[in-house]
C-alpha cells in the first residue's frame, strides 16, 4: 500500500519552512562571531560598541522568531512526552490535530490581532534604538512578531493536513520526505 503524500502546495510550504530553518541556522555562527567581536573589543581595546551588541539581539530575535515554524515542523518544540510517546500514530496526530486548533491557531491569532497596532505604530515613526548608536531599525525588529505568527500558522496549517492522512488512512513506517518523521529521542 502506497503511503499519501502531500497536496503540492502544502509539500511546498513545508519545503519552504524547512529551507528557510537550514538558512537561519547561519545566523547562529554570525552571531557567535559578532559577539566574539564584542568582547575582544571592549576587553582587549577599551572600545564598546552599542551598534553590534544590539545587532547580536536583532540576529536573535530573528533566529528565534522566524525558525519557530521549521521547529514545529520538525517536532522540536517542547510537549509532555510521558503519554504521548507511548500512543499510536494516530492518537498522536489526533492530539496533534486537536493542539493546532484549540492551543497553537488562537494563540497565533491573538498575537497578529495584539501586535497589530504595536507594530504600525512602531513604522509610523520609522521607530529607531532608544540607545546612542544603536541600529535605527527597531520598527522592522517589532515587525518579526507577526510574521513569527503567520509562519507559525502556516505551519501549523502543513501540519494539521500531514495529521489528518495519519489519522485518516494508515501510513507505514517508511514515510516519503514531506511527511512528519519521528523526532530524535533525547
Amino acid at each position: 500500500m502506497s503511503t499519501p503524500t502531500l497536496p503540492r502546495w502544502l509539500g511546498t510550504l513545508d519545503r519552504a519552512s524547512q529551507r528557510l530553518g537550514h538558512a537561519l541556522s547561519w545566523l547562529m555562527l554570525a552571531m557567535l562571531l559578532i559577539e566574539f567581536a564584542v568582547v575582544v573589543l571592549r576587553y582587549a581595546m577599551g572600545i564598546n560598541s552599542t551598534f553590534m551588541q544590539e545587532m547580536v539581539m536583532y540576529m536573535h530575535a530573528t533566529l528565534f522568531m522566524l525558525a519557530a515554524g521549521y521547529t514545529l515542523r520538525e517536532n522540536g518544540h517542547v510537549r509532555v512526552d510521558i503519554i504521548y510517546r507511548r500512543l499510536s500514530p494516530r492518537r498522536q496526530a489526533l492530539i496533534n490535530m486537536l493542539g493546532i486548533v484549540f492551543l497553537l491557531a488562537p494563540v497565533m491569532l491573538f498575537i497578529i490581532a495584539a501586535s497589530a497596532g504595536y507594530v504600525a505604530s512602531s513604522w509610523k515613526i520609522l521607530e529607531g534604538s532608544s540607545n546612542y548608536g544603536g541600529i535605527p531599525g527597531v520598527f522592522v525588529l517589532k515587525t518579526l512578531i507577526p510574521v513569527f505568527a503567520g509562519l507559525m500558522l502556516l505551519q501549523g496549517a502543513v501540519e494539521f493536513a500531514r495529521s489528518a492522512y495519519i489519522v485518516a488512512g494508515p501510513i507505514g513506517a517508511a514515510m516519503p520526505d514531506n511527511t512528519r518523521r519521528e523526532p530524535p529521542d533525547a
